[in-house]
């Protein structure tokens, strides 16, 4: 093939990489300038606005916040919430994906008791945000997540957690191991509990 074809078809694909790059840049900046726009924009608001202020305390101090369905949102409008973090994507492949499985149910406190193996590897249920990772009363060591329906589930008993606080998982994904043949489930939207029957097979 003649050497200055090539040259031509080289330096054509690197003018379309560099406008690539150029664009991924603007989007990033678009993005940022969003997020700085809109945040200082409640700023004012609460500092101009009696009115504007006590609304904005009582959606987010006193009501439950789908913090699941706005990351989705998010998501879905404007990509990965972290702009700079697609800048370093790496392929990652799934190591666990699992379906719950139990032996029994019973009704237990607020929820159900299920009888799993001894040092159950626990998956996700659904997918959700991680808002609460501690100690719960009659439950032991608990994660609640804040599923994309707006449903909080509780998975308490368990041992070893493989989340942190407020990352987002996907469905059949690792959360962690029980302390014992014991996992305990608890359904709750927006403060009531709901009939775990509903949703378990």
């Amino acid at each position: 093939m003649n050497p200055e074809i090539i040259k031509k078809q080289m330096r054509s694909k690197r003018n379309k990489q560099l406008k690539q790059q150029q664009k991924h840049s603007n989007l990033i900046w678009m993005k940022l300038m969003a997020t700085i726009i809109l945040t200082l924009s409640i700023l004012i608001g609460i500092k101009q606005s009696k009115t504007f202020k006590k609304v904005f305390y009582e959606q987010v101090y006193e009501t439950n916040f789908s913090f699941a369905y706005i990351n989705n949102v998010y998501k879905n409008l404007f990509g990965n919430p972290i702009p700079f973090q697609e800048l370093v994507k790496t392929p990652v492949q799934a190591t666990f994906k699992e379906q719950l499985v139990y032996k029994e149910k019973e009704n237990y406190k607020e929820g159900v008791k299920l009888t799993v193996e001894d040092h159950y590897l626990v998956p996700i249920k659904n997918s959700g945000l991680v808002v609460f990772i501690g100690e719960k009363e009659g439950y032991g060591k608990t994660v609640i997540i804040q599923q994309m329906n707006g449903v909080d589930l509780w998975y308490g008993g368990l041992k070893e957690i493989n989340v942190k606080l407020y990352d987002y998982v996907e469905e059949g994904s690792l959360l962690g191991e029980t302390e014992n043949q014991n996992l305990f489930l608890v359904f709750k939207k927006e403060g009531t509990t709901l009939d775990y029957k509903e949703y378990l097979s």
